[in-house]
C-alpha cells in the first residue's frame, strides 16, 4: 500500500434524517362523507451507520468526503399510511477502526468484526398521525406531529492496525528491513531518520501452512508520548498489538538504556501497553562477533534478547519460532 494512500485519522460531519411529518387527514370517498380521523404516521428518518468491512485498510475513501447525510422519512398519508423511512447511509470503514465525539473526544464506539454494524447518529422519529389524538370528547383532531429534527454531529474515526505483533524502535532500528525480508511487504527502506512515515503491515508466513501479521510504525523517539516526532500520532496502532517486539540495533551505545526509553515512552502513553507480551530482538546482530554477542546477552540477562540481522539472513527462523510462542500464548487469543 502506498504511504500517501495510508489514511488513519479522519473527521467527518454526519447529519441524519429528518423524520416525516404525521398526517392530519380525514376519511372522505363516495359513501362517507365525513370520516373520521386517518392520517397515517411519517416516516422515520435516515440513520448514519457505521459498518465494519474486512475489505477497507485505510480510510482514505472519506477523506474528502467531509458530509455524510442521510435521507429524511416521508410525510404519512391518508388510509392510516405510513410515511416511508428515509434511506440509512452507512459507512464503511476497516476493522480496528475508533469512533469519538469531536467536541468531547469520547470514544463511543469501536469496530472489531467483519459486518458489525454500529448507528453513529440516529434519524429523527416521525410524526404521529392524527389518528392517535381522537378520544371520546374530541373525535375530530385536525393536527397531527410534525417529524423531529435530524441530528448533526461531528464524529472522529482513528484506526487502529489490527496485527499480531507490533514492531517497537528508534528510527532506524531495522523495523522495516524486517517486515520486508520476512513479509511480502515493501516499505520504504533508506539510512536516514523516519523513512516510515505511514504504518504498514505485513503477513509472514510460518510452518505448516500458518501465518500471522506484523505491522511497523514509524520509529519512536524520547519524547514521543509528548508529541515529538512522529510516535504520539502512530502510537495508537500498536494498542491492538497482543506481542509487541522490541527492536535495538546492535551498534546501539547502550541497548539496555534504549529499551527502557521505549519502555518509559509506552508507559507515559498508555501505561496498559507494558501488560502485553514483549520480546526484545537486537538487529545488525552480523556486526557482532561470538565474544560481543555473549557479552551482550550477559549485560541483557533476563531480557532474553533474539540476536538477527535482517540483511544477513541470520536468526530470522528462531526470531519467528519465538513470536510464534508469543502469540499462541496470548490469553485473549481465541
Amino acid at each position: 500500500m502506498a504511504s500517501e494512500n495510508f489514511v488513519d485519522y479522519v473527521k467527518i460531519c454526519c447529519r441524519s434524517g429528518h423524520g416525516g411529518a404525521g398526517s392530519a387527514h380525514f376519511m372522505r370517498n363516495r359513501v362517507t362523507a365525513k370520516g373520521g380521523p386517518d392520517g397515517g404516521d411519517g416516516g422515520r428518518g435516515g440513520h448514519v451507520i457505521a459498518r465494519g468491512s474486512r475489505n477497507h485498510w485505510t480510510l482514505l475513501h472519506l477523506k474528502y468526503q467531509r458530509h455524510v447525510i442521510a435521507k429524511p422519512g416521508e410525510c404519512g398519508t391518508g388510509n392510516h399510511k405510513h410515511g416511508a423511512d428515509g434511506a440509512d447511509v452507512f459507512i464503511d470503514v476497516p476493522l480496528g477502526t475508533v469512533v469519538k465525539d469531536a467536541e468531547t473526544g469520547e470514544v463511543q464506539v469501536e469496530i472489531t468484526e467483519d459486518g458489525q454494524e454500529v448507528i453513529l447518529t440516529k434519524g429523527g422519529r416521525g410524526g404521529l398521525g392524527n389518528d392517535h389524538f381522537k378520544s371520546s370528547t374530541h373525535q375530530t383532531p385536525r393536527y397531527a406531529q410534525p417529524g423531529e429534527e435530524g441530528l448533526e454531529e461531528w464524529k472522529i474515526l482513528e484506526l487502529k492496525l489490527l496485527a499480531d505483533v507490533g514492531l517497537v524502535g528508534f528510527p532506524n532500528a531495522g523495523k522495516s528491513t524486517l517486515l520486508s525480508v520476512i513479509s511480502a511487504a515493501k516499505p520504504e527502506i533508506a539510512d536516514y531518520p523516519f523513512t516510515t512515515l505511514r504504518p504498514n503491515l505485513g503477513m509472514v508466513s510460518y510452518r505448516d501452512n500458518r501465518s500471522f501479521v506484523v505491522a511497523d510504525i514509524p520509529g519512536i523517539i524520547e519524547g514521543a508520548a509528548e508529541g515529538k516526532g512522529l510516535g504520539l500520532r502512530f502510537l495508537r496502532h500498536i494498542e491492538r498489538n497482543p506481542v509487541l517486539l522490541f527492536l535495538v540495533p546492535a551498534d546501539s551505545m547502550d541497548i539496555r538504556a534504549d529499551y527502557e526509553t521505549l519502555l518509559h515512552e509506552l508507559e507515559k502513553y498508555n501505561p496498559e501497553l507494558l501488560e502485553k507480551q514483549r520480546l526484545l530482538a537486537i538487529s545488525k546482530s552480523d556486526l557482532l562477533d561470538d565474544e560481543l554477542r555473549a557479552a551482550v546477552a550477559e549485560e541483557l540477562d533476563g531480557l532474553n534478547p533474539i540476536f538477527f540481522s535482517s540483511v544477513a539472513q541470520q536468526g530470522l527462523d528462531r526470531l519467528k519460532d519465538q513470536i510464534w510462542n508469543a502469540i499462541q500464548s496470548d490469553p485473549l487469543r481465541p
